[in-house]
């Protein structure tokens, strides 16, 4: 299958690129698996976990808010990441990261909506009570993690710039300054990163700005200093490090779904029998469980938040609507 092609250049996509830990650790695995003696994935050599100021929040009581799974560690959390702005291997993130300034920050509310305005990020930190929630993360090229993130529901900021009838749907844009995000010189994407949800989407409860991980502030190389947290979605719909949300009419474009619309679809839920054109969906690897070669665990519906969010694709073809 020819891969989508983008300004003269062939588009890499996400589940291509081998990670360069495990590149490089692959020939060494492989014999020491033979061995018996490979390696559990989380003690791979990898850079020191980054720990911020506090940002402690109460157990979230919103239903399904917190999983019992066991949470991934905070080295395997910020050690490996996708976030295309910083570098295209896992392991990019947490060695460029450093580069991005979360102060001052603001994010600008624009659209369809009767309040619009500029919120800074300490607004935002004031704006409601902190929350820990422990979500699955379902990444779509096959891992997944399980992260207590600190936030609150994205429906107490739409609440209070108040959408009008017109709007239907959210943006959320993100930073996009080649000055501090090396990643941007490559023609992965087209910049900056877009993402979207229907309205009612995205005033679920479960839908998480989040500003935190493990009661501290976030990581740059997580998305600080504020992100979204879909958490029946893959991974690539939660948009790190916004500066804008618009509220708008019509469906608005994303970045996956502009690089490969065959391959990414708008609403992108976590659907074990929905394959992606060139892989399985049906079983994941969690990360820190094991070495590269642990059997892997079967997908859940809806990434196991159906009994949540199942109805708000009631009547849909998901396999059309992926």
């Amino acid at each position: 299958m020819l891969l989508p092609r983008h300004r003269g250049f062939v588009h890499p996509i996400a589940s291509d690129i081998t990670p360069r830990p495990v590149f490089e650790a692959r020939r060494a695995l492989t014999f020491a698996a033979l061995a018996g003696l490979a390696a559990p994935w989380s003690a791979r050599a990898q850079p020191a976990a980054v720990r911020g100021s506090p940002l402690a929040g109460t157990r979230s009581p919103v239903p399904g808010a917190v999983t019992m799974d066991k949470p991934t560690s905070l080295q395997d959390i910020s050690t490996y990441n996708n976030y295309y702005e910083f570098g295209t291997d896992k392991s990019d993130p947490a060695r460029e990261a450093h580069r991005l300034k979360t102060r001052p920050w603001t994010v600008m509310i624009e659209g369809e909506v009767r309040k619009p305005g500029t919120f800074g990020i300490d607004d935002l930190l004031r704006m409601s009570a902190m929350e820990e929630r422990i979500y699955r993360l379902r990444c779509v090229e096959g891992w997944s993690m399980v992260i207590p993130w600190v936030g609150w529901s994205l429906a107490e900021l739409i609440r209070r710039v108040e959408p009008t009838g017109n709007a239907k749907f959210v943006q959320f844009v993100t930073l996009a300054d080649p000055a501090q995000m090396p990643g941007l010189r490559s023609s992965v994407l087209d910049w900056p990163y877009l993402e979207g949800l229907r309205l009612d989407e995205a005033m679920h409860p479960l839908t998480l700005l989040a500003f935190g991980v493990y009661g501290q502030v976030l990581p740059n190389q997580n998305g600080a200093p504020v992100r979204l947290i879909v958490p029946w979605k893959y991974g690539f719909k939660s948009a790190k490090s916004i500066v804008k949300i618009r509220f708008v009419e019509q469906q608005p474009p994303t970045s996956w779904e502009l690089a490969a619309p065959q391959e990414y679809g708008f609403y992108s839920n976590v659907n074990p029998k929905v394959d992606h054109p060139r892989w399985s969906q049906a079983t994941e690897r969690r990360i820190g469980e094991g070495d590269l070669f642990a059997k892997k665990r079967p997908t859940l519906m809806f990434n196991g938040y159906e009994p949540q969010v199942g109805s708000l694709y009631a009547g849909m073809d998901l396999k059309k609507s992926f």
